[in-house]
């Protein structure tokens, strides 16, 4: 595992969204630091080689990214709030989580079930995700990634209940949990940290689908994108 030299523990500007205004506007320093190892080069001629951004938000990494020359896909279920985003790429609504009805036998009583992921069979050169858990797309979100394709998530951790919301289990990783997840990516950089301005626990990943370009030196060096 490749670890990084910088102190993210107390990192000012990486803010989660949706704590303040600013929080809408300012992209994670997990996701800017990271984000060189996508090749915005790779597949130039297929049209759906493109960064994946779930549960977008009002897009502040979808503006980020497409600044960056990246081509982004944001899903979300806020009409309103991908309204904001399509300036900086393709949008999609749907709702990641309202589970549907399944037909039952007469007199059974009708089951719910996990909503269909919304975009098929359709894979990207790297996924970010901030802020948001839904522990059962964990598995259509690493389905998702092409070989080489990389992972950034980050999101609030065991801990953060003591500082307010979230803090129902369910939104919260449990510790070491993203590296469960990740055992059969080759995992670039993790922590589990408290961060400050404001206070959070938080769990984040960097880490790549495949082992073509991993154990490239030049795929760790910011210079070589």
């Amino acid at each position: 595992m490749i670890s990084s030299n910088r102190q993210f523990a107390h990192a000012p500007h990486a803010r989660p969204a949706r704590l303040d205004s600013s929080a809408h506007t300012a992209p994670s320093e997990w996701v800017t630091h990271w984000a060189y190892l996508i090749d915005k080069h790779w597949d130039a001629q297929d049209a759906q080689s493109t960064v994946l951004d779930l549960a977008c938000g009002s897009g502040r990494h979808m503006k980020w990214l497409h600044a960056q020359g990246f081509k982004v896909l944001g899903v979300d279920k806020d009409p309103n709030a991908l309204a904001l985003c399509a300036p900086f790429g393709e949008v999609l609504q749907a709702d990641l989580e309202q589970p549907t009805p399944m037909s039952a036998p007469s007199g059974s009583a009708a089951t719910l079930s996990q909503p269909p992921w919304p975009l098929g069979a359709r894979q990207f050169n790297a996924i970010v995700v901030t802020n948001y858990l839904w522990r059962p797309l964990f598995t259509s979100i690493l389905g998702a990634l092409k070989p080489n394709g990389v992972l950034i998530y980050e999101t609030f951790a065991q801990g953060h209940q003591s500082f307010g919301r979230p803090s129902r289990a369910e939104f919260l990783l449990n510790p070491g949990e993203l590296i469960q997840i990740c055992t059969n990516l080759q995992i670039v950089a993790y922590e589990q940290v408290l961060l400050l301005n404001p206070e959070r626990f938080v769990q984040r990943i960097v880490a790549i689908r495949g082992e073509n370009e991993v154990l490239s030196p030049s795929r760790y060096r910011p210079t070589s994108r």
